[in-house]
């Protein structure tokens, strides 16, 4: 395990060793290098691009072991047969995908030109919800080459979510114990949240999972990992956390980043034109609906936020985490109005009654 570098020009990772140590497996000899990314975490990671007179590249130093890089590799293989466009990891000159230095991965791949995904270009979230319907229709039946781990997610979201909501309660009882700045305003804001909370959780549990569709899932389908080029062509990249997930998941965790930004807050009215585009291509059954709403409406910061205040208050800036749980509170009634369209919707939809 490398040890951890202050920065990256103290790391074993610096750009004199990527040039003398890792680009000629490419036969990579002159050329520019540029730090992107450095994370020196447990799971460390850096990002460099490459230019030489007539090509760039994206190096990365992946913190995956073997089995996981060969299934992220099987995955972006089965993607970009599907016509998607993904990163093609490049071969070294002895046709090895990876190079493997002082116990460290690194991949390359083509440098994919354009701009992050922008949250507020409808244009650029309507293509990113066809996209992904087209991910996980053409990967219903993927499977990784052999050698490959196999991650598989398909968590009980309603175990999750009870477990969560239980958390809240007892940061409750908490805040009435120490009747701090920070308990009062989670007290302000407790039965908001918490109706938010129980009706998330008997939704969950509500729901089939056997009718959940799986597929091979990017599990962080969020702007960062979207690049439009000049003509409006949608490009993933950074498949590490992906895995065999349900498709409503993925969608899910996008929505999330979504609505809860600022300018995009818990707007309804954009949710439901992304989700068609995402239904015109693959439609969702009740019980994915169900999840669906499961997932959008349990105050995740709220919970957050409190669980990790009320875990480390003695060594903690009670001030910033203040700040945070004010943040996240104003957006409270903005949450629970969506939640109601959204019942009122699938119930619509559905010619059912929730709970």
């Amino acid at each position: 395990m490398p040890q951890k570098a202050k920065n990256l020009s103290d790391s074993w990772i610096n750009k004199e060793n990527i040039k003398k140590s890792i680009l000629p497996h490419y036969n990579i000899l002159n050329c520019t290098v540029n730090e992107i990314k450095f994370k020196d975490t447990d799971k460390q990671r850096a990002v460099y691009k490459i230019d030489t007179e007539n090509k760039s590249f994206c190096l990365k130093k992946v913190y995956l072991n073997k089995q996981n890089l060969l299934f992220v590799y099987s995955s972006m293989q089965w993607l970009h047969k599907n016509n998607l466009n993904v990163p093609i990891l490049l071969p070294t000159i002895d046709g090895s995908r990876f190079v493997e230095e002082n116990n460290m991965l690194f991949i390359l791949t083509p440098w994919v030109d354009g701009i992050k995904c922008d949250f507020d270009n409808k244009t650029h979230l309507y293509i990113s919800c066809s996209n992904l319907a087209k991910v996980h229709i053409g990967s219903k039946n993927f499977k990784p080459i052999n050698g490959s781990s196999l991650p598989i997610g398909l968590d009980d979201l309603y175990v999750s979510y009870n477990k969560h909501f239980q958390q809240i309660l007892n940061c409750s009882n908490l805040a009435f114990k120490h009747k701090d700045n920070f308990s009062k305003l989670f007290l302000q804001n407790f039965d908001e949240n918490l109706s938010l909370a129980k009706f998330s959780v008997n939704v969950a549990n509500s729901m089939n999972k056997d009718n959940l569709t799986v597929s091979l899932c990017h599990n962080d389908y969020v702007n960062k990992n979207l690049i439009f080029s000049e003509d409006n062509n949608i490009h993933m990249i950074d498949f590490d956390k992906c895995k065999i997930d349900f498709c409503v998941k993925d969608l899910s965790y996008f929505f999330r980043r979504l609505l809860k930004r600022d300018s995009t807050n818990w707007n309804f009215d954009l949710f439901l034109k992304c989700l068609n585009h995402y239904e015109s291509i693959n439609p969702l059954n009740l019980d994915e609906y169900k999840f669906l709403l499961s997932y959008l409406i349990f105050p995740q910061k709220f919970w957050r936020i409190s669980r990790d205040y009320y875990n480390n208050i003695k060594c903690c800036n009670k001030k910033s985490f203040y700040n945070l749980l004010k943040n996240t509170t104003r957006k409270t009634n903005s949450q629970l109005e969506f939640s109601k369209k959204l019942v009122e919707h699938i119930e619509l939809k559905f010619n059912c009654k929730l709970l």
